[in-house]
């Protein structure tokens, strides 16, 4: 039964990996399929050609190497996303809960709290500052839309275009970023209309 069990994960790790993986395990089995054809015609010829023989036994046998190594890669690249995706979101949550800013005092308080991760502290050092990095971004545009949202109300029977420079001469720290402007006072008057 265990034997199956690892049949189980390894097929699952294998429909999860990525395309080139997937299509870099296929070469091996056909080559191990023409050599095994061919090393069954070689002994079962009257006279067997031990060459032939020898140099397709070892053919053979690197292509059960390349298996069992592509084999290990899949399941290395499996467990290094399971263990970035479940570090993420049980990093998110604490960042969440605990509403700090300092990317040091996150990565050793959250070691602290989980012993597990300590001999990962680069990857909870750049994650730490990924998740951080995104949270700003959506406190930015939350605060971009409310700004916007209360200036178009403002502004009746006002083009998009007539909205968008009067929203920028208003907030010039916004004037990077027209083409969100843009595609968020659009998104606004369609919704009123």
């Amino acid at each position: 039964m265990l034997r199956c069990g690892r049949i189980r994960t390894f097929i699952r790790e294998y429909k999860e990996s990525q395309k080139t993986e997937k299509l870099s395990f296929i070469p091996p089995f056909l080559i191990l399929i023409v050599e095994a054809v061919l090393l069954i015609h070689a002994l079962t010829i009257d006279i067997p050609d031990l060459m032939v023989v020898e140099l397709t036994t070892i053919l053979l046998i690197i292509s059960l190497i390349e298996i069992i190594l592509v084999s290990y890669e899949i399941h290395e690249h499996y467990q290094k996303d399971s263990f970035d995706r479940i570090l993420t979101i049980r990093l998110d949550d604490y960042i969440l809960e605990r509403k700090e800013k300092n990317v040091k005092r996150i990565v050793n308080d959250f070691i602290e709290e989980h012993p597990d991760y300590s001999s990962h502290r680069g990857e909870i050092y750049h994650t730490a500052c990924q998740i951080l990095e995104t949270h700003k971004e959506e406190l930015w545009e939350k605060k971009l839309n409310q700004q916007l949202e209360r200036f178009i109300k403002k502004r009746k029977n006002q083009n998009v275009d007539e909205i968008l420079e009067a929203f920028i001469k208003k907030y010039p720290p916004y004037k990077k970023h027209r083409s969100k402007i843009y595609e968020r006072t659009c998104q606004i008057l369609g919704r009123e209309k």
